[in-house]
């Protein structure tokens, strides 16, 4: 694999290079920003800028020459040949909101996947001059330096980022997130992909939750966590893959240590058990409502005739 690996990591440092390119003259700019709309996502609003697909359209040219047999997924353009062996999976700008409001915390994201497995992430902040790369069996480089994820190993020491509280649905999501913010020491918001970074670097970021999340929003970032030291997985504790991103339903956690993942996914299993528990309860007691009515009145109606 290590043989294979180099030349993609290579390459994947002259997509962000390219991305750079094509994002940077936007950068605080007055720029137009178009709507997409996905109603089953629980924030069915988000917006777009020609920097967006100007950085997406230039690396899927890129991919196209260099490794045309190659799977491409990206947010702005929809998915080619995703049965591939390899599969680059492309967010050109995660953070589009702060992008488009003069927050450097926004991030390109370049992702090859083996098999449907992220063994290459990268997250290029290009305001900040900073770029992370994760290479699965490598540990994870900020700007060519090692880095180590050093985390607290308690909920209710760590801190804890998402990018909104409003990314998790009512009813399970909602719930269970506002479970584990009991839980934690602090929640913070409105870092997107770069709160990963955090986490990885060590710089006093422990845990990400997020839900609400597409196969570009995350990709990148399992590497780069994982090659830190940290851990990444969905809710259920499953790995995060091209296969299973149907059955993970876009919900992360990504955690320091495995010590404050194993915690943070055992509460969210719980919360979600509980929630959807009740729900269905729920749904038992109206079914059953008018059976049960039926038999009381026909118990009623017995006792008179004796």
């Amino acid at each position: 694999m290590e043989l294979q690996l180099s030349p993609l990591v290579d390459f994947s440092h002259e997509l962000a290079d390219a991305a750079r390119a094509a994002i940077l003259p936007h950068w605080r700019t007055r720029l137009a920003v178009e709507s997409k709309y996905e109603p089953h996502r629980a924030i069915a609003e988000s917006p777009v800028t020609l920097a967006d697909r100007e950085a997406e359209r230039v690396m899927r040219a890129m991919i196209s020459r260099r490794f045309p047999s190659h799977g491409v997924c990206g947010e702005e353009f929809g998915s080619e040949r995703e049965e591939a062996e390899w599969v680059w999976v492309l967010d050109p700008i995660d953070g589009t909101k702060s992008f488009i409001t003069g927050k450097p915390l926004f991030g390109t994201l370049v992702a090859c996947l083996h098999h449907g497995e992220p063994v290459i992430g990268l997250i290029d902040q290009c305001v900040l001059n900073e770029r992370w790369v994760g290479v699965r069996g490598r540990p994870t480089l900020l700007n060519g330096s090692p880095v180590r994820a050093s985390g607290v190993s308690s909920l209710r020491d760590a801190m804890l980022y998402a990018t909104t509280p409003h990314m998790f649905a009512p009813g399970a999501e909602a719930s269970a997130f506002a479970a584990l913010c009991a839980a934690v020491k602090r929640p913070l918001y409105g870092a997107d992909c770069y709160a990963y970074a955090l986490v990885a670097s060590g710089f006093g970021a422990d845990l990400v939750v997020e839900a609400d999340l597409g196969l570009y929003d995350y990709c990148a970032l399992v590497p780069v966590v994982e090659g830190a030291g940290g851990v990444m997985s969905d809710w259920a504790g499953e790995r995060l893959t091209l296969r299973r991103h149907a059955a993970s339903k876009g919900r992360v956690v990504a955690a320091a240590n495995r010590a404050l993942h194993a915690q943070a996914v055992a509460l969210l299993r719980e919360e979600v058990a509980a929630a959807e528990g009740w729900r269905r309860l729920g749904r038992l007691g109206r079914g059953a409502f008018p059976t049960l009515a039926a038999g009381v009145a026909l118990g009623f109606l017995l006792a008179r005739l004796r």
